[in-house]
């Protein structure tokens, strides 16, 4: 479980009391949310009906027919979301903690990403403050401009060596070779 930013843990606090829930509630969601890249979530609390799921447009919940329950909370869902996209929720790992290879490769200017993540010898972090996507392939980093859109998913294609990512934006699909490269 990331910790999160002194900032953000103010901003859940204000949301938890807003929607009258516990802020514990509140932190499992947005961890949930942080794993579903803010688009989904999958949680287990009792101050939200038990095991439930959520995506924009869906709202589970273990308490099936608490229909004020399921609105409180699909509100909490889009409020956590939103503050997730803004970037700079979780502070950063510590150096030699899990993050793609053995710990933080991006530049460290760059602060904790909103989103990252690995795959064999790919991996990406998304920082939506500074508007930045650091990409590491193999030895290499890049870094992309993300100015004017913003990125909330990522699929990874392997087809023989080669593997792409395209990544899901307010504007559509995107690939890296449609992003300004900066380093």
């Amino acid at each position: 479980m990331q910790d999160l930013t002194p900032a953000a843990a103010a901003r859940l606090a204000e949301l938890a009391a807003r929607f009258g829930v516990p802020v514990d509630a509140a932190t499992v969601l947005l961890q949930a949310l942080a794993q579903g890249q803010g688009t989904q979530a999958q949680f287990n609390h009792p101050a939200l009906g038990g095991m439930g799921q959520w995506q924009p447009g869906m709202m589970m919940l273990g308490d099936m027919f608490n229909n004020g329950l399921k609105a409180q909370v699909d509100g909490l869902c889009h409020a956590l979301a939103a503050l997730w996209r803004e970037g700079g929720v979780f502070l950063p790992a510590p150096a030699g903690a899990a993050g793609g290879f053995g710990g933080n490769w991006w530049p460290a200017e760059l602060g904790a990403p909103a989103s990252s993540g690995a795959q064999n010898d790919m991996a990406y972090a998304y920082f939506p403050g500074p508007a930045r996507l650091a990409l590491k392939n193999g030895g290499a980093m890049q870094l992309f401009d993300t100015t004017g859109f913003s990125i909330f998913g990522v699929s990874q294609q392997q087809g023989g060596p080669a593997q792409t990512l395209v990544f899901a934006t307010d504007r559509g699909p995107m690939s890296t070779l449609q992003m300004p490269l900066i380093a």
